[in-house]
């Protein structure tokens, strides 16, 4: 018994005297020195991208003027035709039937006529009898010439040199004059429109941007324009805007835009997709390297070296080119955390080490290219 009882007697002394100890006292970390820059204003030649659709100059849709069943189909998707080619013939027995009859018709007209002549010279009758039969040989003439004509629209010919879009109806197909579908499209795709929009606040400092004291100096002045295919390669030819659209669209709330690009290889076709790049060159704006600013709940921010400690700081980000932020919320000559800020916090104590913006920038450049 009295030997089961010494050792919690002895735990406890051990216990008291451990407690009883300090730990030794922690020394004071040394500051670490950071990179740091000072905030400029530069002209940066910002680049504004807009999702853009293509149509060709000439954008003809070819219908039939006669209702029939498609014979021949003479032409396929994405064929170069010409003006005047013939593109699809119509079965036309039922019209060679009636222009038979039609002739027929007036075949018996001119005889009436040419029975009631001498009748009339002779005052044996009535001028009005001959003049009756006369209007019924015009009548006979006039069928005649429409059902021709019917038959000659049988033959569904290209309106404008261009390229043939989709073929939906194939031989032994019926189509007449109302259907909602075209027989095909024909686009003239030697030069091509690129349609796309901008939403006010956009236009408003676009248009600000651009020289000229109205809207017709200001279309002269207007930037040359990039088209970035659906690829991800610019496309070879830079294009022109030629018009914008007089009125904001209430439904979208942007203006629409119309460029030309010359397409002499005929890579663009009707229907296809891209992006418009538009320049934009900002005139003394702040800007700080992207490598200084950092992203939080959807919020920007950077770390102001204040003295020697970071405190951080909310700032708009306005756009991003080359590695370069155009930036809102501080004051140019203002001294920020240039790099590491992946292990930077707000309070960190640190040794300033002033360097050049340009210098941040062509790290940013050595390693994503």
């Amino acid at each position: 018994m009295k030997r089961f009882l010494l050792i919690p007697v002895a735990l406890t002394i051990t216990l008291f005297i451990g407690c009883g100890e300090k730990a030794p006292s922690g020394q004071a970390t040394s500051a670490t020195p950071y990179p740091t820059i000072k905030v400029e204003k530069r002209t940066v030649d910002n680049f504004t991208k807009f999702p853009a659709s293509i149509e060709g100059l000439v954008n003809s849709k070819v219908r039939a003027k006669v209702a029939g069943y498609i014979q021949e189909v003479l032409v396929d998707a994405g064929q170069q035709v010409r003006k005047g080619q013939l593109l699809f013939t119509l079965e036309t027995q039922s019209l060679s039937q009636d222009a038979g009859a039609a002739k027929a018709r007036i075949n018996s007209a001119q005889v009436e006529v040419d029975k009631l002549r001498p009748l009339v010279e002779k005052n044996i009758i009535s001028s009005v009898q001959l003049a009756t039969a006369n209007a019924n040989l015009e009548q006979a003439k006039s069928n005649y010439q429409s059902i021709v004509a019917n038959i000659d629209y049988a033959q569904i010919k290209s309106p404008v040199n261009g390229v043939v879009g989709s073929i939906p109806f194939r031989k032994g197909n019926l189509i007449s004059a109302q259907d909602a579908v075209p027989l095909t499209t024909i686009s003239s795709i030697e030069q091509v429109y690129a349609f796309f929009s901008m939403n006010e606040k956009d236009l408003l400092g676009f248009l600000r941007e651009v020289e000229g004291n109205s809207m017709n100096e200001k279309a002269q002045n207007m930037p040359e324009v990039q088209l970035i295919l659906a690829d991800g390669s610019v496309y070879e030819h830079k294009g022109k805007i030629e018009t914008i659209s007089g009125e904001v669209n209430p439904n979208t709330g942007t203006v629409s835009f119309r460029a030309t690009f010359p397409n002499p290889k005929g890579l663009l076709r009707n229907g296809s997709s891209g992006s418009i790049i538009l320049p934009n060159k900002m005139k003394d704006v702040l800007v700080v390297p992207t490598l200084s600013t950092y992203e939080q709940q959807g919020n920007n921010f950077v770390y102001l070296v204040q003295g020697d400690t970071l405190v951080p700081k909310s700032i708009t980000v306005k756009a991003a080119v080359n590695g370069l932020s155009v930036i809102e919320g501080l004051e140019e000559g203002v001294q920020l955390l240039a790099n590491g800020l992946g292990k930077a916090r707000p309070g960190l104590q640190i040794i300033p080490q002033p360097t050049s913006l340009d210098s941040i920038l062509n790290s940013y450049n050595s390693v994503f290219k």
